[in-house]
């Protein structure tokens, strides 16, 4: 059945504070995101985040290597757009690793920074330096009425309410993401709630318009494109895959899903089992294989996507992408 398109509106609260053409933002998916991927997801007209790990292929322990090479992945980013872009925040409990990137981004004057972390970080400091410095604040954490309006009150620019659809680590309140939005959306006052979670085409973007969201935040749609850094076996594995095929299981904080691996099918068997969180967490292993089953193909890994890989059918640029979820923003 053919959708109409309809133009819902030109700009709106997100794409002036972000300064952006389109109410889009690519999500930081670890490993996954380089200079390459989010210039290109700016130069669309959205903006593209540096994820953690951005355009690396080795881990490093050290907070002052970690924030080198991500200044180094911020001037490439430079180099291939003139549009904001933003750089995610990982709020630490001993701020071990968040201060360093903070002084880092506010030297380079990275134009928005996307804070996560969990309830009881210190949000206040890290949201009050990155306002002192000029730097928009979009935040993603657990999606919840009381998170909410904490940040709200902290100076938040924009609030990503992320429902239990999405890839990477799950929200522990396992509510869906059409759910969330427009609890969200109704306990807030004054900022911009965006929808994350299961979104890759454009019946998802309207249905989350609908709810009261006033973008989108998406990363599984993301890492089927041409530009992606994911393992081409992987990006082909997206296109066969949907919902019902996906591997979920529990782990620390709350819960992770995969595309079917070797590794995630021996984290599902022990969940079935008895196994603890701790020990699933172990075995999980992290970055490290997520990287190895996302950026190196490999089946030893996992393969974390999120619900809405049911609707991916073909590998596509960046624009073209964005063109077709933004159908309704352009004449």
């Amino acid at each position: 059945m053919k959708i109409e398109r309809r133009i819902i509106m030109k700009e709106n609260r997100i794409t002036k504070i972000l300064g952006i053409k389109y109410p889009i933002i690519q999500g930081p998916m670890a490993w996954l995101t380089d200079a390459k991927l989010v210039a290109a997801v700016s130069n669309a007209g959205g903006l593209g985040i540096l994820g953690p790990s951005a355009g690396q292929t080795t881990m490093t322990p050290s907070p002052q290597e970690t924030m080198e090479r991500m200044r180094e992945e911020i001037r490439k980013t430079r180099e291939l757009t003139d549009k904001p872009f933003g750089v995610v925040i990982i709020v630490d409990v001993d701020m071990k690793f968040t201060n360093p990137l903070l002084d880092m981004i506010i030297e380079e004057k990275v134009p928005v920074a996307l804070v996560n972390g969990v309830a009881g970080m210190d949000f206040e400091s890290t949201f009050k330096r990155l306002k002192n410095a000029g730097i928009k604040i979009v935040f993603r954490g657990e999606p919840t009425v009381e998170n909410a309006r904490t940040i709200e009150k902290l100076g938040a620019d924009v609030f990503v309410a992320t429902g239990f659809d999405e890839g990477g680590m799950l929200p522990g309140g396992q509510i869906g993401t059409f759910s969330i939005v427009p609890l969200i959306v109704d306990s807030v006052k004054n900022i911009p709630v965006m929808a994350a979670g299961g979104i890759s085409d454009i019946r998802g973007v309207r249905a989350a318009f609908a709810l009261g969201a006033e973008g989108v935040f998406l990363g599984t749609r993301f890492l089927a494109t041409e530009e992606a850094r994911t393992a081409q076996n992987v990006k082909e594995l997206m296109l066969k895959t949907n919902a019902e095929d996906l591997h979920i299981f529990r782990t620390l904080p709350h819960f992770y899903r995969s595309i079917p691996t070797k590794l995630s099918a021996e984290l599902v068997e022990m969940d079935k089992n008895g196994a603890t969180r701790e020990e699933l967490f172990l075995k999980q292993g992290g970055g490290k294989n997520m990287k190895l089953g996302m950026l190196d193909g490999d089946e030893n890994g996992y393969i974390s996507v999120g619900l809405g890989v049911s609707f991916i059918k073909e590998i596509k640029s960046v624009k073209e992408v964005v063109n077709e979820l933004m159908a309704d923003f352009i004449d």
